[in-house]
């Protein structure tokens, strides 16, 4: 019977990886994390009571769990790992760096669990109580581990994240579950805050480019999405007239907020910059010039894919989906992309993904708003590779499956690590994302839907898949081996094959974005 609750199992998947990441690093955030999980698990009951009943404030994706213990983790443990590596380099800025990302991550889990606690009725006392108990032992440890100056951050990003939930969320109904929201908007809010210092620093001293790139980017493209929800509010968005304001202001405040406060923080000309640096090296060129060849060929796959509808409509009235061998396409193309950045340039492959991240959520604004001229041709082209999960008024499938990728690289770091091949499971760390969703999840995926026949307890997702995604993963691992000479294992094999097999069980039972949750729990694993 505990084998058919999905969520259970999930739970007990993910309260495996904070057990084998804190039998690795145990100090006085270990026993914060352990609680935090406990906490979590009798929370999420609540979420899912309240999803079930209508009761939450927001509208959020529905067919989904809340998730709120794989997202409560998720930024706790990451930080936690971030600090052990860098403390063992001698590194003491990135190590309380780490630390204040734990500690957030604690902080921002503790206020969903309040707000779920807040909301239910009858109010759940024994739970109430648990959460009141970590929370105290949390709020305790932190106080005697945290410096001042790092609880006000914490306090900072806390805020960020009150007000853009209720921003939103408000606007993006369905779009999320409540664990998936804890991530994305955790994650922005950290960058928003992370922006603002690295702002106020930049009068002392210049800011690292690569780096604050991702950072602008983030921010400038939520303060966009805001500006224009909030405009065509009022002014219908459908006319020439409203995609003439549109194109115009996204050029007033990209070159003239934006890119003033890019300049500001890295002290050079933003545009020479970028232009100085995607051409420094031959290799960057090689590279560029690969990488227009795989965007051309994934453009030739979504109007071919298009063609094909349109035909299959004319010919019966049932309307044409793409298959998922087809939408998996998508993952062969990104996989194509990402290993030789990984290998051969990887501050080009960051950048690149900063960069495609900012033309993706562009092209997304563009297709919600139905800015002409692309706006509804981008609606009519992506409802073909619609996910299940693709609710609300945003399509995310695309954007979430370049995040998975890209967090294990811009998450990576980098001055944490030693000089030379890197030692260990660390080394393939950048290559999380690579590993858990262009080669697991699309391996489960296509040998799970055409060959699986034994289903996992409770889920649609086959006993086939799974294993089949592991062996890939094992094979692909190999193949990292043979091709990129930084990376030396030192007989670290066992936990490399426990850290896949744990995040491939998670892909069966989790119903949260997977795109964004495997490769984070990969990437912490393989951090330790």
């Amino acid at each position: 019977a505990m084998l058919k609750n999905p969520v259970l199992v999930e739970s007990l998947i993910v309260f495996t990886m904070v057990l084998c990441v804190h039998a690795v690093v145990w100090d006085q955030l270990s026993w914060c994390a352990v609680a935090l999980a406990i906490q979590a698990f009798y929370v999420q009951h609540k979420w899912d009571r309240l999803l079930k009943s209508g009761g939450a404030v927001f509208q959020y994706r529905p067919g989904a769990n809340s998730g709120l213990i794989t997202a409560s983790m998720a930024m706790p443990l990451a930080g936690i790992v971030m600090k052990e590596r860098c403390e063992a380099v001698g590194n003491v800025y990135f190590e309380r760096f780490g630390l204040t990302v734990a500690a957030t991550g604690m902080v921002l889990a503790l206020f969903m669990a309040l707000i779920a606690l807040g909301i239910t009725r009858p109010v759940p006392t024994q739970t109430s109580v648990l959460s009141g108990i970590a929370g105290c032992g949390i709020i305790y440890t932190l106080k005697n581990t945290l410096t001042v100056s790092e609880v006000i951050e914490v306090m900072e990003v806390l805020l960020i994240f009150v007000y853009l939930s209720l921003v939103l969320l408000y606007l993006l109904p369905r779009c999320f579950s409540p664990g998936e929201a804890l991530l994305v908007l955790g994650g922005i809010s950290l960058a928003t805050n992370q922006l603002i210092k690295a702002s106020l620093a930049a009068v002392d001293r210049k800011g690292e480019p690569v780096y604050c790139l991702l950072l602008v980017a983030i921010v400038g493209l939520l303060l966009l999405g805001i500006f224009f929800a909030a405009f065509f509010r009022f002014v219908e968005s459908e006319t020439w007239i409203a995609s003439l304001f549109f194109h115009m202001m996204t050029a007033v405040l990209g070159l003239g907020v934006i890119m003033p406060w890019f300049l500001r923080i890295i002290w050079r000309n933003p545009i020479l910059w970028l232009l100085r640096f995607l051409f420094q090296t031959w290799t960057r060129i090689y590279l560029l010039c690969y990488w227009t060849v795989l965007v051309t060929i994934a453009c030739g796959v979504v109007l071919h894919q298009n063609f094909k509808r349109s035909s299959s409509e004319e010919e019966s009235s049932k309307k044409y989906k793409a298959s998922t061998v087809v939408r998996k396409y998508f993952h062969f193309l990104v996989l194509a992309t990402y290993v030789p950045g990984l290998i051969y340039d990887r501050e080009l492959l960051y950048v690149a993904a900063v960069l495609c991240l900012a033309v993706f959520v562009l092209l997304e604004y563009m297709r919600y708003f139905r800015i002409k001229p692309l706006g509804q041709m981008l609606r009519h082209l992506l409802t073909l590779f619609l996910d299940d999960r693709d609710c609300g008024p945003l399509i995310l499938t695309h954007i979430y499956l370049l995040l998975g990728l890209s967090l294990p690289l811009w998450l990576f770091p980098g001055p944490c690590t030693l000089k030379g091949p890197l030692p260990g499971t660390v080394a393939l760390a950048p290559y999380a994302g690579v590993l858990a969703v262009g080669v697991g999840d699309t391996v489960a995926s296509v040998f799970g839907s055409n060959l699986g026949e034994i289903h996992w307890p409770g889920t649609k997702k086959t006993f086939e898949g799974t294993v089949s995604a592991i062996f890939a993963q094992i094979i692909a691992v190999a193949l990292i081996l043979i091709c990129d000479s930084s990376i030396s294992l030192n007989a670290s094999y066992i936990w490399i094959l426990g850290s896949i097999v744990l995040v491939s069980l998670l892909e069966a039972y989790t119903s949260q974005i997977d795109n964004l949750i495997l490769p984070l729990y990969l990437h912490i694993l393989l951090m330790v």
